[in-house]
């Protein structure tokens, strides 16, 4: 079957200039209203023209933060180009449809998505271009399980850590053992992510909040550990050794490094 990278060469190019400017735009803050950020707003339904998303860009700034606890695994019915020329992803669910509405934010696999269609069964999110290139969604087909979290309300208890669904990268599964009734699982990232990830640190791996436990830099790699009930209930024990996953570090790490960055402090004048 195709993956998505094959579907964003069908693309229009103008199109896709306009998706490419507003998938990459950096957070400037952290609200709990579900609304979509503005980088998705191109996608949201067949109606919406391309001109008014890109104004509708300029407004909007509120972003949706997730915890990390997957609610349920949904299943993929369906992937292609819509009517509106983009790429449009249908997954089958139950929990998160609940109490859905149109422009409602869903965590897919750990990537901030918004609704744009939706019945008792199933919702439709849209895919940029730029989502495409930074996530694993691109490995997506017909019967894949992803992991689904509704963006987070101001009463919801914070089980997990704050996640904000915007994918830092992918990495690759490099071995999973079992241990027990314990699966332990080592994931290979790039250095310039690697950088941001600590021992009893916050990683998400699929949107799934967990705790690193090692950290390997002459390997690139990092491993976490799943107990019997999360291996239940997220979709990392079903994929193989050597699939992506996609990374989203703790942006504190990144904060730090930005302002010391502003500031001019290197490690060179630390040790002076």
């Amino acid at each position: 079957m195709a993956t998505l990278t094959h579907w964003l060469n069908l693309i229009p190019k103008a199109q896709s200039r306009i998706l490419s400017r507003t998938g990459g735009e950096s957070i400037t803050n952290l609200r709990f209203d579900c609304v979509p950020d503005s980088s998705k707003l191109s996608l949201k339904s067949s109606s919406t023209s391309w001109g008014r998303s890109r104004r509708t860009h300029h407004r909007r700034s509120i972003r949706s933060v997730f915890t990390g606890i997957v609610e349920e695994m949904g299943e993929v019915k369906n992937l292609g180009m819509g009517d509106h020329g983009g790429f449009d992803l249908k997954i089958g669910a139950r929990v998160v449809l609940e109490d859905v509405k149109l422009g409602d934010s869903i965590a897919v696999n750990g990537t901030c998505l918004t609704v744009t269609e939706f019945n008792a069964e199933e919702f439709t999110v849209g895919l940029a271009p730029e989502t495409l290139r930074k996530t694993s969604l691109e490995e997506l087909e017909k019967g894949s399980r992803v992991n689904l979290e509704r963006a987070l309300q101001p009463v919801s208890r914070m089980g997990g850590h704050v996640v904000q669904g915007h994918v830092d990268g992918t990495g690759v599964i490099e071995s999973m053992e079992v241990e027990g009734d314990s699966l332990w699982v080592k994931v290979k990232a790039d250095k310039a992510l690697l950088k941001y990830i600590v021992p009893k640190g916050f990683v998400a791996v699929d949107g799934t909040s967990l705790t690193v436990v090692d950290v390997f830099d002459h390997d690139s790699c990092f491993s976490f550990m799943l107990v019997a009930y999360t291996q239940q209930n997220v979709v990392i024990p079903t994929k193989r050794v050597g699939q992506k996953v996609n990374l989203e570090v703790d942006i504190m790490g990144k904060y730090v490094e930005r302002l010391l960055s502003v500031a001019g402090y290197t490690s060179e004048e630390k040790k002076v």
